[in-house]
């Protein structure tokens, strides 16, 4: 193993670095499809149908970019076909097999396989592209017995295991090549019940640990589930939304106990956890899909405006559990035509971070950059930076 271990393996200092890749290739997949998560059994057989491609293996390509200029101190070992040797293959990067998924369809299990393989191989880093499921996977097979890295490439991902975008996973992984050390400490896996979930709950709770590389500038936080949210501040917030509302307007309003507020005051039964559709005061659709909302589009004629909050203690607007809210909707609607809402106390438990995009296109992303206006309650407005993650 290169890594050389320090004040009682809390930090690590590569000098070759060996490292385990992992990709869960069914990561995201139910995002535009408004499913809410990617472990349901049919969701491959409906992603095929709609065409929708698989995300997890490009953002893990995005994050391996940064790797290339150090293709002589760098050791992969991964599994076979899409859980990281076709990717290695085609990158240009050596790599050694430990294993093959079971089927043509990978599974948990080949998570949890491929991880304990990597363990064994002594490797110095495992990264892993894929949501709170894939990190309850990797938790199991490894616990805090190996250093690890998510890519964020799921549609939930409250874990704090995660970077904020592919490119920040990115720059923990050069500087642990270029020969930089990095402290260690054990950051929290969360995971959610998808079929409560789906049903319009949240239930989420602590899973367990896995030790990350501790980066202050490229981790996200854990995701605050909300239980300190002040009502009346949210009430306030859907006040000063509704009373600018244009009946010609078609608004997208995405998920989040804010957002469903406004709802609420409109006497209009929407989606606390989907994207819902409305126009002169009216709900013309509920939890809808990316092809719904293009479909949508096509067919209004008049101006758009998406209406999103930041999910609490990350501060993401874009790119977590919205993913129906696409690139190319978003680019379509236009930066000037997002309204940002969020209560004072949630801007203040971001403690001065930037709110964050993620939308799986690095050109729009760059392009939501620079301060934003935030409706915080009834005439009350703030601005407020958003950062792009990279």
């Amino acid at each position: 193993m290169s890594a050389a271990t320090i004040a009682g393996n809390y930090e690590i200092f590569m000098t070759m670095l060996t490292l385990g890749l992992i990709i869960n290739p069914l990561a995201g997949l139910g995002g535009s499809l408004a499913l809410k998560g990617s472990d349901a059994p049919d969701t491959l057989a409906q992603a095929q149908q709609a065409g929708v491609e698989a995300q997890a293996p490009r953002r893990m390509q995005r994050a391996l970019a940064a790797l290339q200029p150090y293709t002589d101190r760098l050791r992969i070992v991964t599994y076979s076909g899409e859980m990281g040797e076709w990717l290695a293959r085609t990158m240009g990067f050596s790599y050694q097999l430990l294993g093959s998924p079971a089927g043509a369809v990978t599974s948990a299990q080949d998570t949890i396989n491929a991880a304990r393989c990597c363990k064994d191989a002594q490797v110095d880093l495992i990264v892993f592209a894929g949501g709170d499921g894939t990190a309850r996977n990797i938790a199991d097979a490894v616990g805090v017995s190996v250093p690890c890295l998510g890519v964020p490439a799921g549609v939930k991902i409250h874990s704090g295991v995660y970077t904020t975008s592919p490119e920040a996973a990115g720059r923990v992984l050069q500087r642990l090549a270029s020969g930089q050390w990095a402290p260690l400490l054990e950051r929290e896996v969360r995971d959610i019940d998808e079929q409560a979930f789906r049903r319009g709950r949240v239930k989420a709770r602590h899973y367990s640990e896995l030790l990350v590389p501790e980066a202050p500038d490229a981790l996200q936080q854990v995701k605050n589930a909300g239980a300190d949210i002040d009502e009346l501040m949210q009430l306030d917030v859907a006040e000063g939304v509704i009373e600018g509302l244009d009946p010609q307007n078609l608004y997208l309003v995405g998920p989040g106990s804010t957002t469903y507020v406004i709802l609420q005051q409109l006497g209009l039964e929407g989606t606390l956890l989907g994207v819902d559709m409305l126009r002169g005061g009216e709900l013309i659709a509920s939890d809808v899909n990316a092809a719904q909302i293009r479909c949508e589009l096509d067919n209004h004629h008049g101006p758009v405006s998406i209406i999103v909050t930041a999910i609490g203690g990350q501060g993401h607007i874009f790119g977590r559990g919205n993913q129906q809210l696409a690139s190319d909707i978003i680019a379509r609607v236009g930066r000037d035509n997002i309204k940002v809402v969020a209560t004072t106390e949630k801007l203040k438990a971001l403690q001065g971070r930037p709110l964050l995009v993620d939308t799986n296109d690095p050109e729009l992303d760059n392009t939501l950059r620079g301060m934003m206006t935030v409706v915080t309650g009834y005439q009350n407005h703030v601005l407020y930076p958003v950062g792009d993650t990279h």
